[in-house]
């Protein structure tokens, strides 16, 4: 329904996005069928370094691997340094890239241009550096002030994306101005190049092969573990990475929102919810979302209402996505959800997407002053478009979103995968 309006929202092109197919883009395909990688590592880095440059920062240290894999291309057991920092990099504004990467892992980075030489980490995180935290977080801050010395040309403003305090502090006693740089990343990251698009289309066929796998899959007696494990073989065996999260849930799990996979067995005539979350192949995200319906028999009444009803919310809120609104524009015009739901409505109505969830996220009205803020919509982005309908006390609930490009006059859609002609349907 549309914000002045209580009658249900009709696009006018009926199912204008349930069978779309997106056209590959062969202009960006070199003679073996490959996407300019140099030239995606190049975009990437500039972008950076004009984020560096615009807040007059002498470089920046990354320890978070996706922010390393963006400005430098490499990559080495991303999950594990998630939360062990045992390798990071120097990226300074100008001047040469030094990855400082884990033991015996400097070959994995070699023929990088981007990166003009790879030493040891010295790792100071308490796994690895016990009693010694202090002085091992010394040695590295005296390590990397050496490099903002040699090539910041005297400016000792220095960003990092992530930082514990021992690290902080010991920059710090050596005169070095250290700064929050998850905010340069998250900037530098939000504008697509048409090669990152390409690699984000590879991401999303893995993503959507293994959806359809799911679905065939989907039969009285399966876990929902066992169906959720369909999708991670998939990504695996077509070159992806990792999934971020496991949300997954059937029947009565689905409302409210955010159950994870378990050993449970789906049921004849119960939905089964889930949000991909898929690290595919070179590094991009496809973060979408379906419901699907048990059979054998026929969904209920109310489970049709509240499929249709994520489905126009995302649907009106792809219409009304544009270039030049603020998140706060494009919120105050976005669908309306029916005052059964508003409780349980989902974290977010929009946020962006790349070699994760990035910058932006908008969020729904009423939590605007507690926990958003305005940013820009631009050309460029890639956005998820989320719905979450579930009734306050109901006894489902419908999960969907898709993925999109905007567009200079408004968005793409990215995906392509089938909505449900089994719950689309108002009567059966």
């Amino acid at each position: 329904m549309s914000p002045d309006s209580s009658r249900p929202y009709k696009p006018a092109n009926p199912y204008p996005f349930a069978r779309a197919k997106r056209t590959p883009p062969t202009a960006l395909i070199d003679t073996e069928g490959q996407v300019d990688m140099r030239r995606l590592r190049k975009y990437r880095l500039d972008r950076v370094r004009a984020e560096l440059k615009k807040n007059d920062f002498a470089g920046i240290v990354l320890f978070d691997p996706i922010n390393i894999r963006y400005a430098t291309g490499s990559r080495n057991m991303a999950v594990w340094t998630l939360h062990n920092a045992g390798r990071y990099a120097f990226v300074p504004t100008e001047g040469p890239v030094v990855l400082f990467e884990f033991h015996g892992c400097a070959h994995l980075s070699e023929g990088l241009e981007t990166i003009a030489e790879i030493r040891g980490a010295k790792a100071w995180y308490f796994y690895a550096a016990g009693p010694l935290v202090e002085k091992r977080a010394g040695q590295w801050a005296a390590e990397i002030a050496d490099l903002v010395q040699a090539h910041g040309g005297g400016n000792k403003r220095l960003a990092l994306d992530h930082c514990d305090l021992a690290g902080a502090r010991a920059l710090q006693k050596l005169g070095i101005d250290a700064h929050e740089g998850e905010g340069v990343m998250e900037f530098a990251r939000r504008i697509k190049s048409a090669d990152e698009i390409a690699l984000m289309g590879v991401s999303i066929a893995v993503c959507e092969t293994g959806m359809a796998r799911m679905r065939d899959a989907l039969e009285p007696g399966i876990t929902e573990n066992q169906l959720w494990a369909k999708l991670h073989e998939t990504n695996i065996a077509m070159g992806g990475e990792w999934i971020e999260t496991r949300l997954l849930a059937s029947g009565g799990r689905t409302n409210p929102w955010f159950a994870e996979s378990s050993d449970r067995i789906i049921r004849p005539g119960e939905l089964v919810s889930f949000d991909t979350d898929l690290i595919g192949p070179y590094g991009y995200c496809a973060d979408l979302s379906r419901t699907y319906f048990c059979g054998p028999g026929k969904p209920t009444p109310k489970q049709r209402e509240l499929y249709r009803l994520a489905w126009e919310q995302i649907h009106f809120n792809i219409d009304v996505l544009k270039p030049g609104l603020t998140s706060k524009e494009l919120v105050e015009r976005s669908f309306q959800l029916p005052a059964s739901c508003l409780e349980n409505r989902y974290c977010v109505v929009y946020h962006g997407v790349g070699l994760a969830d990035e910058y932006p996220q908008v969020v729904y009205l009423e939590d605007l002053e507690s926990g958003g803020f305005d940013g820009l919509i631009e050309p460029g982005m890639t956005l998820c478009v989320e719905s979450y309908m579930g009734e306050v006390g109901g006894d489902e609930g419908v999960k969907l979103e898709q993925q999109v490009l905007v567009t200079e006059t408004g968005c793409e859609l990215l995906t392509s995968f089938p909505f449900e002609d089994n719950l689309m349907v108002r009567e059966i």
